[in-house]
């Protein structure tokens, strides 16, 4: 079967990250590691890469069964352990992404980037809490469901969410710590929000169906 041009740009990244000191990653983030694995968080699922061929996989059972990483997975593991400058550090203090120092509004950091999910969680407002508490995420104050959720145990993510009434829309705003781009690049910011909002909604389908 014919690779995706995503598919292409995962693993030739699995190459470029063999140049790069794994030791040196080790103590940065404090990974787990073996001989054949490093292990990290992401999303409360735990990852391994290999440290001979880069390849990435999930799994739920300690690695009894496997899953390979996608795309978004892949490349934001990669970026975050290859590219986040050495004195990374976190603030505290959080805003949207294209209102961060550093960078521009764009096409891709508002708008309509969120109208999917917004539609997909209005009127599911104890789903999705509950979905965002079985992903570790601890209650904020802001909106009708509001949560401070790790992306990697290192690098947390806010997400809030105003359900739609008479006079407006539902809402989603996602919000990243000032530093984030300390960490990330720019574009590997959305690879991380859309899977924690994907992640938020497999688990909402998944409370919807029992």
């Amino acid at each position: 079967m014919r690779q995706s041009n995503y598919e292409i740009m995962r693993d030739q990244m699995q190459t470029e990250f063999l140049k790069y000191n794994q030791m040196h990653m080790i103590q940065k983030f404090h990974l787990e590691y073996d001989k054949q694995y490093l292990y990290l968080m992401f999303v409360q699922r735990k990852y391994r890469i290999n440290r001979n061929s880069g390849k990435v996989e999930w799994s739920e059972d300690e690695f009894i069964h496997t899953t390979a990483a996608d795309y978004n997975e892949a490349m934001s593991i990669f970026d975050v352990l290859c590219y986040s400058k050495d004195n990374c550090h976190l603030s505290g203090r959080y805003n949207k992404i294209n209102n961060l120092k550093g960078t521009v509004e764009s096409a891709n950091s508002g708008g309509e980037i969120y109208i999917h999910y917004e539609k997909f969680f209005d009127h599911k407002l104890d789903l999705m809490s509950r979905a965002c508490e079985q992903l570790g995420g601890v209650k904020t104050g802001n909106g009708d469901v509001s949560y401070l959720l790790d992306t990697f145990d290192f690098l947390p993510i806010m997400v809030q969410f105003w359900e739609s009434d008479e006079e407006f829309p539902a809402s989603l705003q996602v919000l990243w710590d000032e530093n984030i781009m300390d960490y990330v690049h720019f574009e590997t910011s959305f690879f991380i929000v859309f899977h924690v909002l994907g992640r938020i909604c497999e688990l909402v389908e998944k409370y919807d169906a029992l």
